[in-house]
C-alpha cells in the first residue's frame, strides 16, 4: 500500500532535503521519500540518473526520473588494475548539463536536485556534494542508490537485494526510457 507523507512533512523535506535524511546521512534521502517528494512536487524537482548510460542498460531504469546526466562515465579504452575494472572519468559538463536541465524546466540552481546512482556512495554522494560545491545548494542524493547494498554474508552474499529504489517495491523496468538516457547524438 502507498504510504503517502503529509503536506507538511512534503513541504519541509522540498525546503530543506536534509530534514528527509536518514540520521547518518546529512544530505541523502531515502528512495522511498523520493518517490514521493517526485510524484507531489515534480515541477518544483530535479531527478536526475547519474550512472554511465551503460550500466543503466543492464540494471534497470526507473522512469520517475527527470533524466540521465552521467557523474562519472566509463572509459573503455583505460583498464583500472587496482580495482580491476574500466576507469571512470567525471564528466566534465555534468554541472552545466544539471543546469541546463533546471532551466529547460522553468527552475534555478536553487531547486531541489535529487541524484542517484547504483548504491548511493560512489557517484550519488559525491554528484550531490559535487553540485553543492558548484552552486546548487539544495542537491541532494538517493541514500543506497538504485540497487542498494549488496548482501555481506550467507547463501545470498554479494548479492544487491537489500534497500535501495530497486528493492523497495518502488516502480522501475529492465529498459531505459530513450527520451530520457544520456546520448551523444543529443
Amino acid at each position: 500500500m502507498k504510504k503517502l507523507l503529509t503536506p507538511l512533512l512534503l513541504s519541509a523535506a522540498l525546503a530543506m532535503p536534509m530534514t528527509a535524511a536518514q540520521a547518518n546521512d546529512e544530505i541523502g534521502i531515502t528512495p522511498e521519500a523520493t518517490y514521493e517528494l517526485v510524484q507531489e512536487k515534480r515541477d518544483e524537482v530535479l531527478f536526475i540518473d547519474v550512472r554511465d548510460p551503460v550500466e543503466i542498460m543492464f540494471i534497470g531504469f526507473t522512469d520517475e526520473v527527470d533524466l540521465n546526466i552521467p557523474y562519472l562515465m566509463v572509459d573503455r579504452s583505460q583498464w583500472d588494475a587496482q580495482k580491476n575494472r574500466f576507469r571512470l572519468y567525471q564528466n566534465p559538463d555534468f554541472a552545466a548539463q544539471v543546469e541546463q536541465a533546471l532551466i529547460q524546466r522553468g527552475l534555478d540552481k536553487n531547486a531541489t536536485v535529487i541524484t542517484m546512482c547504483r548504491s548511493g556512495s560512489e557517484r550519488g554522494l559525491p554528484s550531490a556534494e559535487f553540485l553543492r560545491e558548484n552552486g546548487f545548494p539544495n542537491a541532494t542524493y538517493v541514500i543506497n542508490g538504485f540497487q542498494g547494498d549488496s548482501i555481506k554474508a550467507g547463501d545470498n552474499a554479494g548479492f544487491r537485494i537489500q534497500n535501495g529504489w530497486q528493492n523497495s517495491g518502488l516502480p522501475w523496468g529492465s529498459k531505459p526510457n530513450p527520451e530520457k538516457i544520456y546520448r551523444i547524438d543529443r
